[in-house]
């Protein structure tokens, strides 16, 4: 069929896990994507800097070609890039805050998958060095590292995990966590970036992290909600999800300890550990770079729509009953 090109290199397992999980038909493809293109003149308010088929076909895939979800995703994507310009002008691995974050290992990225294909980010939250890297670094990097990682087909089919260690992270630096750049980036994560997340894991997490995820909930997704595991200090519990095979020996895992530069040096190449600025990127996110500046200008856009938020807190008091065993994951996978 003609429309293959936009599943090359994908194998037949992926594409069957596509069609059973996604609900991708490679011969409607076209069709689906054209849908989601022709919704754009429906936000003259939104500058839709790329809208060729690979593009939108990641979007369909995170959103399960639900062609207005996918839509609505698309439309956030570029919404929130351009709501929060300055997180976005210098938006490639040689950036100096970019690149300190990567260079301290936020992200960790390991480089074999798990079970499910899915890629496994790691963030040690105690290596956060306040004085070296602001939170909105962090995100920018873990934004940029996903930009990167999207790329590869079988991960927008597959997903990812987020494995979050807490150790040692004090409440000083707690402290910085303020609900607003929180919501940031659950907005930038959750309601902005046309990825999976098959789970989102919590180990070793004190109370004060406990106290500060009871905080963001209101902002989550149900679906979201569902996907996060407080482990506390039972490994256990992780192994059952994510097996150890696929694990650094910091979780438990039989592979050797995460070396904090391995996704930096991907991302940066060989100068990864020169601390002065150079020209070479192995990235460069064309469709974010250049906001056309006339978007700059225009009357402030409009605050994203948190429109399921509201329901969504009132609908889910039952759900706090079973958390007082800190070490079960909040709620079984669906």
């Amino acid at each position: 069929a003609e429309m293959t090109h936009l599943q090359a290199g994908l194998s037949p397992e992926t594409i069957e896990k596509a069609r059973l999980e996604l609900n991708e038909n490679p011969d409607i493809l076209h069709q689906d994507i054209q849908q989601v293109r022709d919704m754009i003149i429906t936000r003259p308010d939104i500058g839709f800097l790329r809208t060729d088929d690979a593009f939108i076909l990641r979007f369909l895939r995170a959103r399960k070609f639900h062609q207005t979800e996918a839509f609505r995703l698309l439309a956030q994507y570029f919404q929130y890039r351009q709501l929060n310009l300055d997180m976005f002008k210098n938006f490639k691995a040689d950036d100096p805050g970019i690149k300190r974050a990567l260079t301290d290992g936020f992200p960790g990225v390991l480089e074999n998958r798990d079970h499910c294909g899915r890629k496994i980010l790691l963030l040690f939250a105690a290596n956060w060095d306040q004085s070296r890297n602001s939170f909105i670094d962090i995100l920018r990097a873990i934004l940029l590292s996903l930009e990167v990682l999207i790329e590869d087909q079988e991960l927008q089919i597959n997903g990812f995990i987020l494995i979050i260690d807490w150790s040692n992270f004090s409440f000083k630096q707690a402290s910085k966590l303020t609900p607003s750049i929180l919501k940031l980036a659950i907005e930038g994560l959750q309601d902005s970036f046309p990825a999976r997340f098959g789970g989102v894991h919590f180990v070793n997490q004190p109370w004060y992290i406990h106290a500060l995820y009871t905080l963001i909930k209101p902002f989550l997704k149900d679906k979201t909600r569902k996907r996060i595991f407080l482990h506390g200090n039972n490994l256990n519990s992780l192994h059952q999800l994510i097996h150890p095979e696929c694990l650094p020996s910091e979780f438990g895992g039989t592979l050797p300890p995460y070396d904090m530069g391995t996704w930096a040096r991907t991302l940066l190449g060989p100068d990864y550990s020169d601390e002065n600025e150079y020209t070479h990127t192995s990235y460069n996110a064309m469709h974010v770079k250049h906001t056309s500046s006339n978007l700059e200008r225009e009357a402030s856009p409009k605050p994203m729509k948190r429109s399921q938020s509201v329901v969504e807190a009132g609908t889910l008091k039952h759900e706090d009953q079973g958390e007082s065993e800190n070490t079960q994951p909040l709620l079984a996978l669906d």
